[in-house]
Formats: C-alpha cells, sequence, structure tokens
C-alpha cells in the first residue's frame, strides 16, 4: 500500500516509521527541506503523482482543516486518519468521497483501557471516576525548543485541552456522552507560553455521576492514571507503568511504546474500524473542550 504522511514534525516521523515497518511504501509532504527520498513540497502535487492509498495528517492541528479542504478538492477515494485533536475548534467537516476517515485517539488500542471499556460494560452501577494526566513541556520533545512547539501556542491549536484531549475521548468512549460540564484552569504556570497550561474539569456522564479530570504541563515526574469506583470494585490504571488494579490485585503487562499506534494503522488498513474514533466523536470532543473553556471563562455549568 502507498501512504502519504503531511507534516514531518515528531508525530509525522512516528507514522513514517511505522507504516515503513509494516512493509508500505511511504512518501512525506513537508514544506521543510528533510531527508527523506519521497518528499513532497506541495500538496496537490504529492497527492497527484504519488496517488497514495492512505494519507495521515499529522501536522499542526491549526492546519488540518486547511489540508483536507485540499484533499477533498482531489476527489481523494482512500483511508484518511487525521491526528488529534481533529481541528483546533468546532467547524463541521464537509461531505467527502473518502473510503474511510478516522481521528488518531490511539489509547483507545490500550489493552488497559480496553480492558476498563469491558469492565464497565458489565458493571451494575459505576460511582466515581478520577483521571489524571501530566507531564513537564519542556522534556516533551528534546530536540525542540519547547517555547517553539505547537503545544506553546494557543494559535497553533496547543495547550493542555487539545494535547491531551485523548483523556476527554476515552472518557466518552468509555463513560457515555456527557450531560453536564464545569471546569476551571488556563495559563497558571511561568512557562514560556500562551497556551493553557493546566484544567481541572468536573462532569456527569450517561453512566456516571461524577467524573473529574486533572490535565497539566507541569508533572516533572509524568503521570497519567485513572481510577474508577462501582458498586463492587475499585479499579486503578497507571498508563505510564502499564499496571492494572482491581481491589486488592496488581497486574502488570508489558507494552512497546509503538504497540497502540501501529494496532491503529492496521485497523484503518484492515477495515476494523469498531475501535477507531469516527469524525462523529472526535467533533463531540472538540465541543467538550469549547464546553470546557466557556464553564471556566463564564464560572458556571454548561448543559446539554
Amino acid at each position: 500500500m502507498k501512504a502519504l504522511v503531511i507534516g514531518y514534525g515528531s508525530i509525522g516521523q512516528r507514522h513514517t516509521r511505522l507504516l515503513e515497518e509494516l512493509g508500505h511504501q511511504v512518501a512525506v509532504f513537508s514544506r521543510r527541506s528533510i531527508e527523506r527520498p519521497l518528499r513532497y513540497s506541495h500538496l496537490e502535487e504529492a497527492l497527484l503523482k504519488w496517488q497514495p492509498d492512505y494519507v495521515v495528517i499529522a501536522n499542526r492541528t491549526s492546519e488540518h482543516y486547511e489540508v483536507l479542504k485540499i484533499i477533498f478538492e482531489t476527489e481523494f477515494r482512500g483511508l484518511v486518519l487525521v491526528e488529534k485533536p481533529l481541528f483546533d475548534k468546532y467547524i463541521k467537516v464537509p461531505q467527502n468521497h473518502f473510503s474511510k476517515i478516522a481521528v488518531a485517539y490511539n489509547l483507545r488500542f490500550h489493552p488497559l483501557l480496553q480492558q476498563l471499556k469491558q469492565i464497565v460494560e458489565s458493571a451494575s452501577k459505576i460511582l466515581t471516576v478520577n483521571v489524571y494526566v501530566g507531564s513537564y513541556l519542556p522534556d516533551w520533545r528534546a530536540q525542540i525548543d519547547y517555547r517553539k512547539s505547537y503545544s506553546a501556542s494557543k494559535q497553533a491549536g496547543g495547550g493542555v485541552l487539545r494535547d491531551l484531549s485523548h483523556e476527554l475521548d476515552y472518557i466518552s468512549w468509555i463513560f457515555g456522552d456527557w450531560q453536564s460540564l464545569t471546569a476551571i484552569g488556563g495559563k497558571i504556570s511561568s512557562l514560556d507560553i500562551n497556551s493553557d497550561d493546566a484544567y481541572c474539569l468536573l462532569l456527569e456522564t450517561k453512566c456516571c455521576p461524577l467524573v473529574s479530570i486533572n490535565m497539566n504541563y507541569l508533572d516533572r515526574v509524568p503521570r497519567r492514571e485513572i481510577a474508577v469506583n462501582t458498586d463492587d470494585q475499585t479499579i486503578h490504571i497507571n498508563l505510564v507503568q502499564n499496571t492494572i488494579t482491581i481491589n486488592t490485585t496488581q497486574r502488570a503487562i508489558k507494552l512497546e511504546r509503538d504497540t497502540t499506534y501501529i494496532a491503529e494503522h492496521q485497523a484503518m488498513l484492515e477495515g476494523n474500524f469498531n475501535t477507531l474514533c469516527s469524525l462523529k466523536e472526535a467533533s463531540k470532543t472538540l465541543l467538550t473542550i469549547e464546553a470546557a473553556e466557556q464553564a471556566a471563562r463564564l464560572q458556571t455549568w454548561i448543559k446539554l
């Protein structure tokens, strides 16, 4: 299969490497001069000359919509995977002729989150959910000054609500859409950025009356954890250490860093779309982000 990766930052390089390791031919669209045998500097040329079967959009979030428009206009009919979040703000996606389009919330392919989803689906009652995710932005990309990354720029689509929207996606995927929401957050640290660096959200979802989500760019020691109380179980998942504790019994799994990305690509390329994040679901996540921003600004609850 012929793939085209749009954007060659850290995530674009990862997608390129993994697709090649899976045995596919990969071309890259990048306006920067990069050492790649198949590199295009104009997107229309890349689409028309390379004629890919699979397109991965991995450039800046703020540029996703314009890139999608160009792909629409070339009447591309293959597979499209858009890096998360779908856009930097909610925009209705035009009709298209793609065979499939999905959004790259690869944590859905994490075995421990899939196990949690099964537990929740069989539980009689979910009482509380507490989510915490945090890591120190200057440590994210070793070769890049954090102040020059898109994460540091609100205009480029950065900020924790968008960068760490995995948590918003898997909460709705596992616990259902939210019914009411409030939030507090914004830019609170001394990091040299203009994007939001910390947010706390409180939600009521279809199957849980109390969901709290804490996310930040500030933790020197990275954390990614979920704690769930049901009528008869307490489940704690640590996505950094890859452990799950049910009541007092803990189990650890071995998981390579690329595993969830590989599973996501395989699902796209093999037509197994059930776990993948749809456009509708990704659009709901954008609406959740905007609702959180509104709630924080107005210091109020937002209800659907």
